[in-house]
């Protein structure tokens, strides 16, 4: 994609190894010029981060807990620090307990939809709002992740899906705030991929496979093609792109029904 973002810098935010798609999107970043900081939480997932950031040329990690405040505040206060502005921001968390990602809507636990939908949504609102002074002076991208299981039901996606159409629904209220001062604000929806949080879903082997056969592509999607996207939204390219949920997805969801084969 030749160096779309050179001179730029950001954030990601959710990598937890090298399947994550975070790190697809960091990946792609970094092979299009960009300059990258990262955030994990947790010793675990810092001792996998390290040599991925190190790959990249990445030397700024910091361990942050997007369910407390004080643990934002010293994260974007060592970032600021570091750049005094940056150009994107990328929100790749989310969480709910495994045992409710199975069975029925119906019996999910008032904890854990809390729980689920502070750390899936209400984290975007409070990273965007310390992003948003990094941001000011020349403009910025804030991107996050989403899944069609916010519009469609999903088998066992539960309240995940309730979680991402909040969202969703964020995104563009985020957009519409900080839209007049040149920042874009978009979530990109990729199929069902192989990453560690994908896993946790209840016959996530069965919904990639279902997808992978009857996307019009008849291919799920893949970190490039998911990298590829954050690049063309942060890149100048995507300067009047906000708002969107762009669906990386081989089509799948503009289908009716399965494939005529797979009926």
């Amino acid at each position: 994609m030749g160096k779309l973002l050179e001179g730029k810098r950001g954030l990601v935010m959710g990598v937890a190894n090298d399947r994550s798609i975070a790190w697809g999107i960091a990946k792609a970043m970094h092979e299009a010029g960009a300059e990258l900081a990262f955030t994990y939480q947790g010793e675990a997932f810092g001792k996998r981060l390290e040599p991925l950031a190190q790959s990249v040329g990445s030397d700024f990690m910091v361990d942050v807990d997007v369910t407390d405040d004080a643990s934002l505040d010293t994260a974007f206060s060592q970032l600021a620090a570091r750049w005094p502005t940056i150009d994107f921001l990328i929100h790749a968390i989310a969480f709910s307990d495994k045992s409710e990602l199975t069975g029925r809507f119906l019996n999910t636990s008032r904890a854990n939809f809390k729980n689920s939908m502070d750390i899936s949504a209400y984290s975007f609102i409070e990273v965007a709002r310390r992003a948003h002074p990094l941001m000011v002076d020349n403009g910025g991208t804030l991107i996050t992740l989403t899944y069609q299981g916010s519009n469609r039901v999903v088998p066992n996606y539960n309240v995940m899906g309730v979680a991402k159409a909040a969202l969703e629904a964020a995104t563009r209220y985020l957009a519409n705030d900080l839209g007049p001062e040149g920042i874009r604000v978009n979530a990109i929806s990729p199929g069902p991929m192989k990453t560690l949080a994908g896993a946790a879903i209840g016959g996530a082997r069965k919904t990639y496979k279902h997808t992978d056969q009857n996307a019009p592509l008849r291919s799920n999607a893949t970190l490039e093609a998911v990298g590829g996207t954050a690049v063309y939204l942060v890149s100048d390219a995507g300067a009047c792109t906000t708002g969107e949920i762009i669906r990386v997805d081989g089509g799948f969801h503009v289908l009716g029904m399965p494939q005529y084969d797979n009926l």
